[in-house]
């Protein structure tokens, strides 16, 4: 199928339009940011802040998936409930139209992924502005994101690492695994996956960074059939890396019933933990239990909250320590549901050919058994 990728990723953005997701007559709590720098990458930003909030506080980035804006992202993930509950402040980059068809960070172009370029470069801008209008804590800087939200942050965390306290990827894929059409959308299927050299080397190599790392977590449904888990297992194959760390986790349990495994470095921190959500396809797991953000497209009930275990994780809650594993045995899962039809797609213009057009059965059902479209 690799010599109708164009073809199909054209169709699919044609049809961006009609997928789920994308937008919501509820209010926003979130409020714009119209002026934070030279804004290379053409982005917008929302913000989010508390009421009373402390000096000093820490921020964390939020970056959409596809067909998604910062404010629905905002409703189903739950961050501003949590960021009220512990005084933290929120920072939501939001892609444009005009950027790409689909509203996707271009998590695989190359002018958009360097340091001090493009789109990398409007968020780090953004990071900073927030940081000095808010008298925020420059060393509390945590970045998170869905699917090309998700590779965004891989491209933050990898860019701009000294920016950076923590971050957390939930159905991304690894830091400059691509950097065209066709390799973006074969690597979102697990095929040609750079080797753990490669990947290695392409993180230690983005901002030529000698300070600490950022410590890493990642979540992927094991039935993620849009984003395959074996992005989940090169990224932290790519960021043990940095880490030095060994390929054997130094602890494997189990939380809410999810597997989780965790890499510590000799002192005994946490730099990496995994977490497979047992059953769920692509996107965002949420918790109706914890009352923390709202299933829907993408925004998925599995049972745990990612974005109340991301904030144990980077010690936002108030608990002092980072997530504990549980001992217990894992769910046999959940369905999948309409998850798996949320593509990251390319920035390309929805416009068919004529050989598209007359093709047009073809490619429909190669989209569907990729789990693009219905």
């Amino acid at each position: 199928m690799r010599n109708i990728s164009d073809t199909i990723a054209r169709l699919t953005a044609a049809r961006g339009n009609a997928l789920p997701g994308r937008t919501s007559k509820e209010p926003s709590r979130l409020s714009e940011m119209t002026s934070f720098g030279s804004n290379p990458g053409a982005l917008k930003a929302h913000s989010y802040l508390p009421q009373a909030l402390p000096e000093g506080a820490p921020l964390v980035v939020v970056l959409h998936g596809c067909t998604q804006t910062a404010a629905g992202y905002d409703r189903g993930s739950g961050w501003s409930q949590l960021a009220d509950r512990h005084g933290f402040a929120l920072l939501y980059p939001e892609q444009q139209r005009a950027n790409n068809p689909n509203l996707c960070f271009n998590w695989f172009v190359p002018g958009d992924i360097r340091r001090d370029s493009g789109e990398a470069l409007s968020i780090a801008q953004m990071v900073r502005r927030m940081i000095e209008s808010h008298d925020l804590d420059p060393r509390r800087v945590f970045v998170t994101g869905l699917s090309a939200g998700g590779a965004m942050t891989s491209v933050m965390l990898a860019a701009y690492p000294d920016l950076f306290a923590g971050g957390a990827i939930i159905a991304g894929l690894p830091y400059g695994c691509a950097g065209t059409v066709p390799e973006a959308l074969d690597r979102m299927r697990g095929h040609g996956l750079p080797p753990e050299k490669t990947l290695q080397n392409a993180l230690r190599n983005a901002s030529g960074h000698q300070g600490p790392w950022p410590a890493v977590s990642v979540w992927h449904g094991t039935r993620d059939l849009t984003v395959v888990p074996a992005n989940m297992e090169a990224i932290v194959t790519q960021w043990r890396g940095v880490h030095r760390l060994p390929a054997e986790p130094t602890e494997i349990g189990a939380v809410e019933g999810h597997s989780r495994r965790v890499w510590r470095d000799g002192t005994g921190a946490a730099k990496i933990e995994e977490f497979r959500i047992a059953g769920m396809g692509h996107g965002t797991p949420l918790s109706t239990a914890d009352g923390i953000g709202t299933p829907g497209a993408f925004m998925l009930d599995a049972g745990i909250s990612s974005t109340r275990h991301i904030a144990d994780f980077w010690q936002l809650s108030g608990t002092g320590s980072e997530l504990p594993v549980q001992r217990e045995p894992v769910k046999p899962g959940i369905s999948a549901g309409q998850d798996d039809q949320h593509a990251i797609l390319p920035p390309v213009a929805p416009t068919l050919t004529k050989a598209a057009a007359g093709v047009g059965k073809v490619i429909e059902d190669a989209l569907r058994a990729a789990g693009l479209m219905r």
